[in-house]
């Protein structure tokens, strides 16, 4: 039921994205999130969650990997197609400079969620809290690169996609035999303290991260 739920809020998000105007096309972009919209930050890291051999990108025009944990595009790729943007490019790589700051930033890593125990198996991954200090430092080097009063427009006049806790579940509480946290919780109880711990993401670190160049 929570991965239905996942997919449900995953496909919901895209469909508004997918019905955004012409007008609004010029918006930057920032994902957060795991595997799922992952656009090859952890190929920059030492990590057993990568997406740098085959058969990933066997679908691209290159037929190579590109970091993403798909044959060929995900879901942030289709949703620059349709605001007629570059793709984001991941915050690790040494392109995201200069003018490419404007498109926005792909902050993902694959193997984490919502909770820091999660994805503990893949080791070197960027974990919810890390990515929105990422984001932080992307503002301020926006704001270098335009000064402080656009940086703080961009930001907030931006499409963020943040897509998490299918992991929680996958690569947390379902862990064979038993993880910590099915030896803690029950699954209904397990569900409810991961929306609480989600609500936590969304309303306090968000806001506040977004809200940094006030």
């Amino acid at each position: 039921m929570a991965n239905i739920s996942l997919l449900l809020v995953l496909l919901t998000c895209l469909i508004k994205c997918l019905l955004v105007s012409q007008c609004e096309a010029a918006r930057a972009f920032f994902v957060f999130g795991d595997s799922l919209v992952d656009n090859g930050n952890n190929d920059y890291l030492f990590t057993s969650a990568r997406a740098d051999s085959y058969p990933y990108g066997i679908d691209t025009p290159s037929h190579r990997p590109t970091g993403r944990f798909s044959n060929g595009k995900n879901i942030p790729d289709i949703i620059s197609e349709h605001l007629r943007a570059e793709p984001t490019l991941p915050y690790l790589s040494p392109r995201l400079r200069g003018q490419k700051l404007l498109v926005g930033a792909n902050f993902a890593s694959a193997g984490i969620g919502i909770l820091n125990d999660t994805g503990i198996q893949f080791m070197n991954i960027i974990r919810i809290a890390k990515q929105l200090e990422y984001f932080q430092q992307y503002q301020q080097r926006l704001g270098s690169l335009v000064g402080e009063a656009e940086a703080q427009r961009l930001v907030r006049q931006g499409l963020t996609l943040i897509t998490l806790g299918g992991n929680d579940f996958v690569n947390n509480y379902f862990l064979i035999p038993y993880s910590a946290r099915s030896r803690e919780f029950s699954l209904p109880d397990y569900i409810k303290y991961i929306i609480s711990e989600y609500k936590k993401v969304l309303v306090v670190r968000i806001f506040k991260h977004v809200n940094y160049l006030k």
